[in-house]
């Protein structure tokens, strides 16, 4: 049997209308013997939330790092098949991971401030990408903060240590930083799971805003989390894509006996 949850009076257009924006081709990954992905293929919707879901050590997290190749920084990866962005297939030789990771931003789990001012943490991605001028620099951390709807609780106070910031205030604050490099994705992995609820709702009300301008995919163990915010939603076991399917479509009438099990809580 499957379950209901909700669908939120706001939810965009079905992902099935969306133009794709990433594409995986049979992707397989290892982690030295271990095969963490297996021959994964999946379309990624642009200017939508694409959810992905599963127990534990399913791959989600792995995929989602796949997509701006963090993890090229752990040993003994490698890497068949084809990610696409844009029609770039990203791990050609001829890309630049550094200008892929400025396109493609991360939030992660727990909220990693740099040790620095508020601003100075909005500030850093430009100033690394060359942008010196004050009056530039001012604009680009408004227009972030504001982005991550931070800047009212923080505007009179920029020069102050992020490290300050309540928890839910900080993540809002790596949300800012990541936005302010002007990425086209935003990758979101359990990027409210060591929140409180309150400050959940406030990450969830700012992913339904920022959908209109970017592509999100979104890392999630909270099954209401995945049905409240996102457009398509990607049932992850075993390294496997189990199922893919708009939102609504996954959770109201799953295709698959194992996704009708997960969300119906039998295991996981």
């Amino acid at each position: 049997m499957s379950i209901s949850m909700p669908m939120p009076a706001s939810a965009a257009t079905p992902a099935r209308t969306a133009r794709t924006l990433i594409e995986i081709d049979r992707l397989n990954l290892y982690y030295g013997d271990f095969h963490a992905l297996k021959n994964v293929s999946l379309d990624i919707p642009e200017r939508a939330v694409t959810a992905f879901i599963g127990p534990s050590g399913c791959g989600k997290s792995t995929l989602l790092r796949s997509l701006n190749r963090m993890n090229d920084l752990i040993p003994g990866t490698r890497i068949e098949g084809r990610i696409a962005i844009a029609g770039t297939d990203i791990y050609s030789p001829e890309v630049d991971v550094e200008t892929l990771r400025k396109k493609v931003g991360m939030v992660f789990q727990q909220p990693n401030p740099f040790p620095k001012s508020i601003y100075d943490n909005v500030a850093y991605g430009p100033r690394l990408h060359g942008i010196r001028k004050k009056s530039r620099l001012d604009e680009i951390v408004e227009s972030s903060l504001k982005a991550a709807a931070l800047w009212d609780e923080v505007k009179d106070h920029l020069k102050r240590s992020a490290l300050s910031l309540s928890g839910g205030q900080q993540q809002r604050l790596c949300i800012a930083r990541a936005l302010a490099v002007e990425p086209d994705i935003l990758l979101m992995d359990e990027a409210t799971s060591a929140l409180d609820p309150i400050s959940t709702l406030k990450i969830e009300e700012l992913v339904q805003q920022l959908k209109d301008r970017y592509t999100i995919v979104m890392v999630t163990h909270n099954m209401h989390q995945a049905a409240r915010v996102s457009n398509q939603t990607v049932f992850f076991l075993n390294g496997e894509v189990v199922e893919s399917a708009d939102t609504e479509q996954l959770f109201a009438g799953p295709s698959d006996s194992r996704t009708e099990d997960y969300i119906s809580g039998r295991f996981g």
